[in-house]
């Protein structure tokens, strides 16, 4: 499971906006780790994104979510792989059954990856995150021991 604690930014009926917390640069870096600096070079800003609650929340209430994680490996699979193997596979092709040069078989691997990109990208809008709620702040509690739970 991953966990990330989540801030309610606003409220609509039932549903919350949320959204995630700045992770602070560690000791080692002091923010001049690549991960910092990309952030930095494409701001990379956090966005909200909503989650329905079966309880009330209020805005600036922290809530901790946990992601199922099963779906990462097989989602990252499919990412990376599929468009990789569609493009390999019909430039193999093009060249061996077709015989043509090279020019065909660039065109042909960018338009075949282009197409292994997009099976890829609607088999993925068809996975279900199984998201669940784990804790649920309350806003009297100070800062402190809402970090360290």
């Amino acid at each position: 499971m991953i966990e990330q604690t989540l801030t309610v930014v606003s409220v609509k009926g039932d549903t919350a906006f949320l959204k995630s917390e700045q992770k602070p640069a560690c000791a080692g870096c002091n923010g001049k780790c690549g991960a910092q600096i990309f952030a930095k070079l494409f701001k990379t800003d956090k966005k909200t994104f909503p989650y329905q609650f079966s309880e009330p929340v209020v805005v600036g209430q922290k809530v901790k979510l946990a992601l199922d994680d099963s779906h990462i490996v097989s989602s990252s699979f499919v990412v990376y792989i599929w468009p990789l193997l569609a493009a390999l596979v019909s430039a193999v092709l093009v060249q061996s059954v077709l015989g043509l040069g090279e020019l065909a078989q660039i065109g042909t691997a960018v338009v075949a990856g282009f197409v292994g990109f997009v099976m890829a990208k609607q088999r993925l809008a068809q996975v279900v995150h199984d998201v669940k709620v784990l804790k649920i702040y309350p806003l009297s509690l100070p800062i402190s021991q809402r970090v360290g739970d």
